[in-house]
C-alpha cells in the first residue's frame, strides 16, 4: 500500500497503486508519441487513416494560422465542429501556442452560443462552416477575432492550413503540465454553465489512468462513441490516443449503424459510452454480436447505469458494460469498475457500484447538511473528493468554486452516494432531484431501475410532480421498445411497480413520450420534463 495515501486502507477489497504525477504537458506527450511512431495510425475517419506525422504537421499549421492572428500564450481558442479531425488539429494547433481550447457543443442555440463565447472570452473560433453560417451575427457581436470554418471537404479550413508553412522555431511555445489546457463547460444542467478549468497535468494523470486500469496499449482501437467537445470524448478518446499511440475511430456523429459499422471495420476495442448510446446499439435490429466482437472494453459513465440494462446488453451482444462515474471538474474518471472485475449490486438500493476510486484519488460519503461529517460505510451521503486530477475551479467563477468546496480542497459533487464495507461506491441520485412523497424520501434512479426490468421499456425517467394531498407524487415518463406501443398500458407498468416498490415510491402518474429528452452527452434531462 502506498504510504501517501493512508486512506486506501479503507479498500480492503482492491487496493488501486499510486501512479507518478505527470511531469510533461499534453502537447509534449503528444509530440513524443508522433516522434516515436510517425507513421502508426492516429485516426480512423471513416475509410481514411491520418498518421501521427500527418497529424503533427496539420497541427503545427494550425499553430502558424493562429501566431499570424496573434493568438498566444492563455488566449482562448473555441471549436464548435463535431466528432472529425479537424477538432484535434485544432487542439493542437492551440497547444502549440500555449493557448485553452474551449470546446463547445454544436448543437447550441444563439444564445447559449453568445453566453460561452464572452463568458470564455474566446478570442479565436474554429466552427462547422453551416454553424458559422446560422450564427454569424452572434459570432460578430462577441469576442471572437478570428475564425475558420471547417466541414468542406477540401474547403476554407484545409485551404487556409495549406497556405501556413510549419515553422515550429517560430509558433511553439512552452507549455508545463500546470497550465490550462482546456476549459470545458459543466452541462449546466443546474443553472448556467460553468467553465472547468483543466490542467495539461490533470488531463495528463487521468489519460494514464485509462492506459493502467482499462490496459490499452499495443494493438487497441479507441471508439470515438463520446463527442469529443465532453469531458469523456477529451480524455477518454483524444488524451488516451495521444499517450499511448492507440488509434482514435472517429465519424462525425453517433448513429447506431455507423457506429456498428466503424466498430468492425477498425476492430475497435475499447469505448466510454452513455448508457443511451449502449441503449440504442442494443435496440437496433441490425445490431450483431460481431460488430462487438473485439470490443471487449466497454465502459459506461455520465448517467446511473441500471444493472437490467448490462445483463440485456450483454445478452444481446456479448460484451459486458463496465461502469464508470467521473466529471467535467475531476476531468474524466473518478471511480471505476476495474477491468478484470464486475461491479456488485448494493443490496439495499439495488444500485449497480460506479466502481472504485481510481489511483491518487480520495472519496468519502459526507452528511448531506454538514459536509465536515464524514459517513460510514453503508449510510447515504454526498459524494466529495479531492485528488491531482481535480480541476483547480471555474473560469473566472471564484464564489462558485468556493462553494463546491468544503475544508481541506474536498470537492462537492452534489451526488447522493454510499460506499460499502469493501469501498464500492454506488450513486443514489442527485441531491436536487430527490422526492418527498408523503414525507418519505424517493430517489428516482430507484424507481428507474425496475422500470427497465419491463420488457417493454426501452428508456425511462422518474421525476417528482406536485400532489395536495402527498405534497409529491412519482410520475414515471417511458418511451418503448419497437412493437410495444400496441400493448403496454399506463396502468399495466403501474401494477409491475406497485407489486415490487414501497407504497410511496410506486409511480401513481406515468406518461409515454417518444423518446427521453437528453443532453448532447446523453444524461436525461429530469428539469425538462417538470415543464
Amino acid at each position: 500500500m502506498d504510504s501517501a495515501h493512508p486512506w486506501l486502507s479503507r479498500y480492503s477489497a482492491w487496493v488501486p497503486p499510486a501512479l507518478p504525477l505527470p511531469t510533461r504537458s499534453m502537447i509534449d506527450i503528444f509530440e513524443t508519441t508522433a516522434a516515436a511512431r510517425p507513421e502508426a495510425p492516429a485516426i480512423h475517419h471513416f475509410d481514411r487513416t491520418i498518421t501521427f506525422a500527418e497529424l503533427n504537421r496539420r497541427g503545427e499549421q494550425m499553430a502558424s494560422w493562429l501566431a499570424r492572428h496573434g493568438i498566444g500564450k492563455a488566449d482562448r481558442v473555441a471549436v464548435v465542429t463535431q466528432n472529425d479531425p479537424e477538432f484535434l488539429v485544432a487542439q493542437l494547433g492551440a497547444w502549440k501556442r500555449g493557448a485553452i481550447l474551449v470546446p463547445l457543443n454544436p448543437m447550441f442555440k444563439a444564445k447559449e452560443l453568445d453566453y460561452h463565447l464572452h463568458d470564455s472570452g474566446a478570442r479565436a473560433l474554429v466552427a462547422l462552416s453551416a454553424y458559422y453560417s446560422a450564427h454569424r451575427t452572434t459570432i460578430d457581436a462577441s469576442p471572437v477575432e478570428c475564425v475558420l470554418t471547417t466541414g468542406d471537404g477540401e474547403g476554407t479550413f484545409n485551404a487556409a492550413l495549406d497556405l501556413e508553412a510549419p515553422d515550429p522555431a517560430r509558433t511553439r511555445v512552452p507549455v508545463g503540465p500546470e497550465d490550462a489546457a482546456e476549459l470545458v463547460y459543466t452541462s449546466g444542467t443546474t443553472g448556467n454553465p460553468k467553465g472547468a478549468i483543466g490542467l495539461h497535468r490533470n488531463i495528463a494523470l487521468n489519460a494514464d489512468v485509462f492506459r493502467v486500469w482499462m490496459q490499452i496499449g499495443e494493438g487497441d482501437v479507441i471508439l470515438g462513441a463520446p463527442p469529443l467537445f465532453h469531458i469523456t470524448g477529451l480524455v477518454a478518446g483524444i488524451a488516451l490516443c495521444y499517450l499511448t499511440g492507440a488509434p482514435l475511430v472517429l465519424y462525425h456523429r453517433f448513429d447506431t449503424a455507423t457506429t456498428l459499422r466503424m466498430a468492425e471495420q477498425w476492430k475497435a476495442t475499447f469505448c466510454v459510452a452513455a448508457i443511451t448510446a449502449y441503449i440504442a446499439l442494443m435496440n437496433d435490429p441490425a445490431a450483431r454480436p460481431e460488430a462487438f466482437a473485439t470490443l471487449t472494453k466497454c465502459y459506461s459513465g455520465g448517467a446511473p447505469v441500471a444493472p437490467g440494462i448490462v445483463a440485456q446488453f450483454r445478452a444481446r451482444l456479448g460484451q459486458y458494460i463496465h461502469n464508470i462515474y467521473g466529471l467535467t471538474e475531476s476531468n474524466s474518471p473518478s471511480h471505476a469498475t476495474p477491468l478484470d472485475a464486475e461491479a456488485p449490486v448494493d443490496p439495499a438500493s439495488g444500485a449497480l457500484a460506479i466502481g472504485l476510486p481510481i489511483p491518487n484519488l480520495e472519496a468519502r460519503i459526507v452528511d448531506l447538511t454538514d459536509p465536515a461529517r464524514e459517513l460510514p460505510p453503508g449510510e447515504a451521503g454526498e459524494l466529495a473528493m479531492r485528488g491531482p486530477q481535480m480541476f483547480p475551479g471555474y473560469w473566472n467563477k471564484p464564489e462558485a468554486t468556493a462553494a463546491a468546496h468544503h475544508g481541506d480542497g474536498w470537492f462537492l459533487t452534489g451526488d447522493v452516494a454510499v460506499m460499502d464495507a469493501a469501498g464500492w461506491f454506488y450513486i443514489v441520485d442527485r441531491k436536487k432531484d430527490m422526492i418527498v412523497a408523503s414525507g418519505f424520501k424517493v430517489w428516482p434512479r430507484d424507481v428507474e431501475d425496475l422500470l427497465y426490468q419491463h420488457p417493454a421499456v426501452r428508456e425511462c425517467a422518474v421525476i417528482g410532480v406536485p400532489d395536495e394531498y402527498r405534497g409529491e407524487t412519482v410520475k414515471a415518463f417511458i418511451a418503448l421498445k419497437a412493437g410495444a406501443e400496441a400493448t403496454t398500458t399506463a396502468d399495466e407498468i403501474i401494477a409491475f411497480t406497485r407489486e415490487r416498490l414501497a407504497a410511496y415510491k410506486y409511480p401513481r402518474l406515468v406518461e409515454f413520450v417518444a423518446e427521453i429528452p437528453k443532453t448532447a452527452t446523453g444524461k436525461f434531462l429530469r428539469r425538462a420534463l417538470k415543464g
